[in-house]
């Protein structure tokens, strides 16, 4: 997939087999309960439905109306789920044409107009114009060393809106290689995969619905 796929190889996850494994489904807000099908990649590893949920309590209300930026789309969950709750628009970047060809599909099967979906390499992506994003869905492929440099991106160019959280999966008992400045609000572990959410210097801590 490159380097835009969505996480790539992650730690004690077998490879998926079968139709039913390349099923996902909103769990919440005005498309819950939807179903779709994301390509058969075998470096796709789809966010699991309880650490969406997770995610997603602890972002609460400042979702409605974000402005997001789903950088490794891959299955495009994360991206779908803050569309669903209400974010104002959602960016999907993959450099797999067959993830953005069903990510275009599935949004216009939706008729979600609030959403763009590019075929781009995240780094390649980053350095274009800048555009303020509220939230962030950081999940790189965890052997690719890509995190560290996507996350300084985000920082040295005008990325990330005043305020802005980000969110991030590594592999578990890995400190994330991000800047300093980067404050640590929520912390998780599932498995092999540690889950993350950031925000900018002064923003308060979102509170759990």
């Amino acid at each position: 997939m490159g380097a835009a796929g969505k996480s790539g190889s992650r730690p004690g996850m077998p490879a998926r087999r079968g139709s039913q494994a390349r099923v996902l489904r909103i769990i919440g807000g005005r498309w819950r309960g939807r179903k779709w099908r994301f390509p058969d990649l075998p470096d796709i590893r789809p966010t699991p439905d309880r650490v969406r949920e997770t995610l997603f309590n602890w972002l609460g209300g400042r979702v409605q109306g974000a402005r997001c930026l789903d950088l490794f789309a891959g299955s495009g969950a994360l991206g779908l789920e803050a569309l669903s709750r209400g974010a104002a628009h959602v960016s999907f970047v993959d450099s797999a044409e067959s993830v953005v060809r069903e990510l275009r599909l599935r949004l216009a099967e939706w008729q979600a107009a609030d959403a763009h979906v590019e075929r781009s390499d995240a780094l390649a992506f980053l350095a274009g114009r800048p555009q303020p994003f509220d939230i962030v869905f950081l999940d790189p492929p965890f052997a690719s060393g890509l995190l560290a440099a996507t996350a300084a991106r985000l920082t040295e160019q005008p990325w990330l809106a005043a305020g802005a959280l980000v969110y991030v999966e590594c592999a578990a008992g890995e400190a994330p290689p991000l800047p300093r400045t980067w404050q640590a609000l929520r912390t998780k572990r599932a498995g092999e995969v540690g889950y993350h959410l950031f925000a900018l210097p002064g923003t308060d801590s979102p509170k759990a619905a």
